[in-house]
């Protein structure tokens, strides 16, 4: 209980200065600002990841660590679902920040009812955990067989109901959620329905990541706490690396890997469970070879780009031609 105790208080003590100090008004993020937050979250995980070894053990320790990896790839590799939201919805830059925040209360209740309800049921129902590990290694073949996502906001239910049922200004009002107008009638903004689409999305980013941390680990603490680091980086990560996706192109592939392999690993597990470093050691690698793979693919465009300038003038008058 202490544990659990120690971790709300730390996690509702950061976002309450973050709240009140930091978040007063509406601001463009600058990309400083989003990488000192970035380092104070990967630097709190650290700190607890560490502590968690001290208090329960080697083992816990390199479960919290594998946890908090997967779900920060999963949050990096959905950064491009929030870009296609924002321009979609034309939010200003001052106003994501704002977005982006109470996004994270809603995906902090949020992934608690789904961690909740997997345990449960896998404690419940054995063959549950059959199901979980099929559907991860499915979810990792399409992953890296399907072309790109085309994600498509405006045939989201939640945007649709909304938009039927409230009373939408035609304009943002600042970073305000709902306004009251001259007659004293109170109105949606746009931003609201933004919050809404963000928050029915992370439901969908909760099916796939709750059951990939629970082929790691079922205690808990240790996944609830590493869910939540991760989601409580998403929003510094992702002003930091936003303008930066295309060293991540390569990622889905490396996540596609991840989800197979631990979706083979919770259907071995009666037969023969992985230790958690070898866990640590696979996942580790398969991210860190599609961010490499990633950077080389950049650089080398780059550098074909440097070396032939008037090559793409060249092919498009010779197309026009």
């Amino acid at each position: 209980m202490w544990a659990w105790a120690a971790f709300l208080a730390l996690v509702l003590g950061m976002l309450a200065i973050d709240l009140l100090i930091f978040s007063r008004e509406g601001h463009r993020v600058s990309l400083a600002e989003a990488a000192a937050w970035s380092a104070v979250w990967v630097g709190l995980a650290a700190a607890f990841g560490a502590g968690v070894t001290v208090w329960l053990g080697g083992t816990k320790g390199l479960e919290f660590v594998t946890g908090y990896l997967v779900e920060w790839s999963l949050s990096v590799d959905n950064l491009f679902v929030f870009l296609v939201i924002f321009s979609y919805f034309r939010v200003p830059p001052e106003s994501r920040h704002r977005v982006l925040f109470y996004g994270i209360l809603g995906a902090i209740v949020m992934r608690g009812l789904f961690i909740g309800g997997g345990i449960a049921l896998l404690n419940l129902f054995h063959w549950v955990v059959y199901v979980f590990g099929a559907f991860l290694i499915l979810t990792g073949i399409k992953l890296a067989v399907q072309a790109e996502e085309q994600i498509e906001p405006e045939r989201n239910p939640v945007l649709r109901l909304a938009r039927r049922f409230l009373p939408v200004t035609p304009a943002y009002e600042n970073s305000r959620f709902v306004v009251r107008t001259a007659t004293g009638r109170r109105m949606a903004t746009p931003l609201l329905l933004v919050l809404l689409v963000v928050e029915s999305t992370d439901i969908v980013f909760a099916v796939d990541s709750v059951p990939a941390i629970l082929a790691i680990t079922r205690d808990p603490f240790i996944v609830y706490t590493s869910n939540i680091f991760a989601v409580l980086g998403l929003r510094a990560l992702f002003f930091l690396i936003a303008g930066v996706l295309e060293y991540f192109r390569y990622l889905r592939y490396g996540l596609a890997a991840v989800l197979v392999f631990v979706g083979v690993k919770m259907l071995i597990a009666d037969f023969y469970k992985v230790p958690p470093a070898l866990s640590l050691a696979v996942i580790s690698s398969l991210l860190g070879a599609s961010v490499l793979a990633s950077v080389i693919s950049v650089r080398l465009e780059a550098r074909a780009a440097a070396a032939d300038p008037a090559g793409g003038d060249g092919e498009r008058r010779a197309a026009e031609e």
